[in-house]
């Protein structure tokens, strides 16, 4: 699994280097663009879930213990936490939004109808494990709900009642642009709150956060170190954002709004990992402060992680229920939610009892990755070379919205 990891990885960012070689000055619309602000929001909420809120205080003390984990010794915990979940990673999102808003309309590879079956089981199958990692993590967050490790009952309601409310917010639209906002700026709140409890509860508080900060620039001096996998977890984080990248790319290139290939670049490698340094900075400070987050606070940490959780899904579910054309037109609203549901649920709980792993997921995503690269190069070759921007259609579409504002 190690070596096909790794493949997949030189492969991306081989693509990427050629992405930008090829087409980094040409002008990115979807066939839904969106004002910048939006579609940052989009991708931030849509490309996280609740492991960014919930990891970080358990992770922390894993890297730091370098006596057990001495693969961690190059570097500190909060620069490994930021490897794991910022900039370079978010390079994948970024080949997958430009292959769909640029190339595939000339490919569509993903219209064979095999391919089309694969992706939306990476779809389905990565919206289950979602919702299991928010179920397993809830817990440690809440345990006033119980022990603090079991899994008890209100639990598994907790996560089915975020699955019947992300597949109502699927079923509009304008549901899912409103929550992305919305997450961002609970998101933001978070950050903020957070921060006033750091500087409460701690002398020196600034000088002791400017100096954690400094620590996220280590990664930049490690990056070589952060490409290939460190250990068997550092894997799993991989394969994880293998399978969230394929379909945040397909859902994200819709709303691209008139970003130079190099603008989204940036925009997608910078802007998310600016709040992800913060955050884990903010995190990592109450950390090494023994700051306590029992109580009010976890229960809010808890409350953003759902809607973390609601806001992925969402996005996800419309996806795969567009992609197969089993939408709310066709099925009705009673027939599309007790669907999505009864789906996500079972598969939920498969995830839970191991029967299915997102290793799994990843792997395959990588194997669509290289069977769309073969394809390319055998049957849409001088197509792709041909390409000199989006589909002709969603750049008039997009002057049109311009003039009209």
């Amino acid at each position: 699994m190690t070596a096909w990891l790794s493949v997949g990885i030189i492969l991306t960012l081989a693509a990427n280097l050629f992405v930008l070689i090829r087409w980094g000055g040409v002008t990115c619309v979807g066939v839904t663009p969106v004002r910048s602000v939006s579609f940052i929001a989009i991708l931030f909420t849509s490309g996280l879930d609740v492991g960014l809120i919930m990891f970080p205080l358990t992770e922390f003390p894993v890297y730091a213990d370098i006596v057990t984990n001495p693969e961690y010794a190059f570097s500190n915990p909060l620069a490994i936490e930021f490897g794991f979940w910022g900039f370079l990673v978010w390079s994948l999102y970024f080949l997958t939004c430009f292959y769909f808003c640029v190339i595939e309309p000339k490919v569509r590879f993903f219209d064979i109808p095999f391919v089309k079956l694969v992706n939306n089981v990476i779809i389905v199958g990565t919206c289950a494990f979602t919702a299991s990692l928010f179920l397993s993590n809830l817990p440690w967050y809440l345990p006033q709900l119980g022990d603090g490790e079991t899994i008890t009952g209100v639990f598994y309601l907790m996560a089915l009642a975020v699955i019947a409310a992300a597949v109502h917010s699927s079923s509009n639209l304008r549901y899912v642009r409103l929550l992305s906002l919305g997450s961002t700026a609970l998101f933001l709140g978070l950050i903020a709150f957070m921060g006033m409890l750091f500087v409460l509860g701690t002398d020196n508080s600034v000088t002791i956060f400017f100096s954690n900060l400094n620590l996220v620039t280590r990664y930049f001096e490690q990056l070589h170190n952060f490409v290939l996998p460190i250990n068997s977890y550092h894997e799993f984080y991989l394969y994880w954002w293998f399978a969230w990248s394929i379909m945040i790319g397909q859902f994200t290139a819709r709303f691209v709004g008139g970003f130079k290939t190099w603008q989204l670049l940036f925009a997608m490698l910078l802007v998310p990992s600016v709040l992800i340094a913060l955050w884990f900075t903010v995190l990592y400070s109450i950390y090494t402060q023994n700051i306590s987050i029992e109580g009010p606070v976890s229960v809010l940490m808890a409350f953003v992680g759902v809607v973390f959780v609601v806001n992925s899904l969402d996005s996800l579910i419309r996806l795969y229920s567009d992609n197969l054309s089993l939408g709310l037109q066709r099925l009705g609203y009673s027939s599309y939610f007790l669907g999505n549901v009864v789906t996500l649920a079972i598969l939920t709980l498969l995830f839970q009892l191991d029967f299915l792993k997102i290793e799994w997921v990843g792997a395959l995503v990588i194997a669509l990755f290289i069977s769309c690269l073969v394809y390319i190069c055998l049957k849409r070759r001088a197509q792709v070379l041909g390409i000199t921007g989006s589909p002709p259609e969603n750049l008039l579409d997009f002057s049109k919205i311009q003039s009209a504002h």
